[in-house]
């Protein structure tokens, strides 16, 4: 067997061994959220991004943005949207900032 098909044949291993090895992804956290305007989401958590899914608003996908006061709060944001998340007192509000058309929601996790 000349060089190239020994490097052929431990890569060939190599690869074959990867994908046999199982890989656990954690579950991504899910919370439901009611604002004014009679706005409602569902966001669902991942890492360093907030899927938002709301009749209203429609799907957007947030990535993690620099922001918040305290440890608790986690920000949001996109091209459209920006979201504030682990607000007042017992971390369980949120606000929604949309960009066009304009609109500013104050929620609550429920």
């Amino acid at each position: 067997m000349g060089r190239i098909g020994f490097v052929a044949t431990v890569a060939g291993a190599v690869l074959a061994g990867c994908m046999t090895t199982p890989v656990t992804v954690p579950a991504a956290s899910v919370s439901q959220y009611r604002c004014d305007r009679n706005i409602t989401f569902a966001v669902r958590f991942g890492d360093d991004s907030a899927a938002i899914d709301s009749a209203m608003l429609g799907k957007e996908m947030l990535l993690r943005d620099a922001g918040g006061l305290t440890q608790q709060q986690t920000v949001y944001s996109n091209a459209r949207m920006r979201a504030e998340f682990g607000l007042g007192g017992n971390g369980r509000a949120a606000i929604l900032r949309v960009a066009s058309p304009p609109l500013v929601a104050h929620c609550a996790q429920h």
